[in-house]
């Protein structure tokens, strides 16, 4: 049963999703602040969170931003903002996914299912015997079994499962231009829906991450009215 951490501060929707996600054959942990986020998932092994963004002590981005840079754990932000910049700033910051409120409760569902497969299958399929599950690009390590990123001098830089999953369709795909449709179905699945603006966060984010300057990008590279190309040599080591 996956076990989820739904952070909110109204205790209706707490209860709304609790008793949901229990009827779905989910362990369900709640929190109404980041204390008692921080602390639930010391005591208990968490496999996604759900996190709302409009909290009254320390908003969802805040935690976002703080919980990613210690954990990959999957998080889905709920938001009551429509605007777009809004969903953006989420994804920026290590979320896996959005979804707005007032929202589906099947939607919210098929979001974390989704979420969790991509995780999942990642983790638990056994590479092919022909296939070495390190991808070397540049002065990087890509270790897919692991879904870790590592740097020449072995640091690990840590990757939400949208970047790792994005970093790892431009790898097995080098040199040759991709749309943003492409990658979406590369990286997320065909059933994903989405809008183009969450890959280019994510090439964004991935840019930072794999370059000393975002701004002159060596390794992902824009293609006007094309898409992007992953320019690095790739080699399975």
């Amino acid at each position: 049963m996956p076990h989820l951490l739904i952070v909110d501060d109204d205790e209706d929707i707490l209860s709304l999703l609790t008793n949901f996600f229990k009827k779905h054959s989910h362990t369900v942990t709640v929190a109404a602040d980041g204390a008692a986020m921080f602390a639930a998932l010391k005591r208990h092994s968490i496999d996604l969170v759900i996190l709302d963004v409009m909290l009254q002590r320390e908003d969802g981005f805040s935690l976002c931003q703080r919980l990613r840079a210690i954990s990959r754990v999957p998080i889905i932000m709920l938001t009551a903002v429509t605007d777009h910049t809004d969903r953006t700033v989420g994804l920026e910051l290590g979320a896996d996914d959005y979804v707005t409120k007032p929202f589906d409760q099947r939607e919210l569902l098929a979001r974390v299912k989704a979420v969790l497969r991509r995780t999942a299958n990642t983790l638990a399929a056994p590479a092919p015997s022909d296939i070495r599950p390190i991808m070397c690009f540049g002065d990087w390590r890509l270790d897919v079994a692991r879904r870790e990123l590592r740097s020449s001098d072995n640091t690990l830089v840590l990757l939400s499962g949208g970047e790792f999953d994005l970093l790892l369709a431009f790898v097995e795909h080098p040199q040759r231009v991709l749309t943003r449709d492409q990658l979406l179905d590369l990286a997320r699945g065909p059933a994903h829906a989405a809008y183009d603006r969450s890959i280019d966060t994510l090439v964004s984010r991935l840019r930072h991450k794999l370059a000393a300057d975002a701004r002159t990008p060596t390794v992902i590279r824009t293609v006007r009215n094309g898409g992007y190309l992953f320019e690095a040599k790739v080699t399975r080591g």
